[in-house]
């Protein structure tokens, strides 16, 4: 069974299905087409209602699931379905307080002296935040201390032009309560270039996947307000241009560090979890930690899988995964979402797209469906990312080229797309810039 209805589950389904000896059923909110087709049976229900994953699972027999977003993970959906004999290959409530408590994975990673750590500070009286930042000169990222969806951090020079928007949105936060609490967090700032770290977890022991580049602005050249994800890239060889083989392994100790301080706690984390890194003139720092696959991230690594999806899941359940030799295929991707317009302010709902599914197929791309609804064989936007287009190719350059002839496929009166994701120009750009911050 996979929890969740976006495209980073539509991708989970697709490695399932190409799975040996396995059925798939999935518990979703939405009508995700490109899911229902790949699915025995689909139950359209609100992922956060425990009992009615639970008694999905249980009806139908299901022996394995794998849980896509973080706010059923939240609510302890792994839990419920363990109590009644379901296999999850995803993170208990506990474990998956790395993402869902910001200020509790800081003070684990604190605690056990895990490096790539920030200069950190949470307040739940602003009269008290400006004195920290000022400690820091003013360069902070303002952070809810819940979830957010990937939209409520801001920072300084970026989204905040200086001490006082960032005093003014921390005490926002607070008073409103974004993101379940009314704590803020302050970070020191990172200056560099984010890359995204995920990898197979059986509790003891990770594997690392191959290194993928987010872009979180909603705009091209990284303008515009902070989003879900607008797309990503990987490189054939597992690293990015601008990430050496150094900096991917120190990566990938704290992530293994994490992991077997998760374990130290009593809460050993099992299933994906991903690093959102900072590559640093001092090295990689964690940004955030997320306990499942990233979303749009998974797009570019699961289809390059070469292993059974679901034996990896079951190894990472049975505390194995050390036996495995997983393999990837070693191409490139580019990964782009149709957006609805207005998506990262107010997305225009209930808009029809038109997506030639033969058109796109004959391009060699992939095609992902995210958050849309399917009404008499048309497909409308919901309020967030409507679809996914994967090129995947012998260079960056290639793979981009392919992701663009996939999109052509697809259209409609209201829908944006970030082109600019996974070009010469954009990655010459990160290239220059850490050249500039490392020599």
């Amino acid at each position: 069974m996979v929890v969740g209805g976006g495209a980073r589950e539509h991708a989970i389904c697709d490695a399932v299905v190409r799975s040996k000896n396995a059925e798939l059923y999935v518990l979703m909110h939405n009508r995700n087409p490109g899911i229902i087709r790949l699915a025995k049976k689909v139950e359209i229900e609100k992922e956060t209602n425990v009992d009615a994953v639970v008694d999905f699972a249980v009806k139908n027999g299901v022996e394995l699931a794998v849980v896509g977003p973080e706010a059923p993970l939240k609510e302890g959906v792994a839990d419920a379905l363990m109590k009644h004999n379901v296999n999850v290959a995803s993170p208990t409530k506990a474990a998956a307080r790395v993402e869902t408590d910001k200020e509790w994975m800081r003070n684990l990673m604190k605690r056990y002296r895990i490096p790539g750590q920030l200069r950190f500070k949470t307040f739940t009286n602003v009269d008290k935040v400006r004195d920290f930042i000022e400690q820091l000169g003013g360069e902070v990222a303002v952070k809810p201390v819940g979830l957010t969806g990937g939209k409520g951090v801001k920072v300084v020079g970026d989204h905040l032009s200086g001490i006082e928007d960032a005093v003014s949105y921390a005490k926002k936060i607070v008073e409103k309560g974004i993101g379940g609490e009314k704590k803020v967090l302050i970070e020191e700032k990172a200056v560099g270039e984010e890359f995204t770290l995920q990898a197979f977890s059986d509790g003891k022991t990770i594997f690392p996947m191959p290194a993928v580049q987010d872009h979180k602005r909603l705009l091209p050249d990284d303008k515009g307000p902070n989003t879900g994800g607008m797309g990503s890239y990987s490189d054939k060889n597992g690293l990015l241009p601008f990430l050496s083989r150094s900096d991917y392994e120190e990566s990938a100790v704290i992530l293994q560090r994490i992991v077997e301080a998760l374990s130290m706690e009593g809460c050993p984390f099992v299933g994906p979890i991903y690093g959102q890194f900072m590559l640093t003139s001092n090295g990689p720092k964690i940004i955030e930690v997320n306990a499942r696959f990233g979303d749009p991230e998974a797009m570019n690594v699961l289809p390059l899988l070469q292993n059974d999806f679901v034996d990896i899941c079951l190894s990472m359940v049975e505390g194995n995964i050390e036996k495995k030799r997983i393999r990837f295929q070693s191409k490139a991707t580019v990964c782009k979402y149709v957006v609805p317009e207005g998506y990262g302010v107010k997305s225009m709902v209930h808009q029809p797209i038109h997506v030639d599914e033969e058109g796109i197929k004959k391009t060699g791309a992939l095609l992902f469906y995210a958050s849309v609804d399917k009404e008499d064989d048309v497909v409308y936007t919901t309020s967030s990312r409507s679809l996914a287009v994967v090129g995947l190719g012998e260079s960056i350059f290639e793979a981009e080229q392919l992701c663009e002839k996939g999109l052509k496929h697809v259209e409609g009166d209201h829908i944006f797309i970030r082109h600019d994701i996974g070009t010469k120009k954009l990655i010459e750009k990160r290239i220059k810039h850490i050249k500039q911050l490392c020599g």
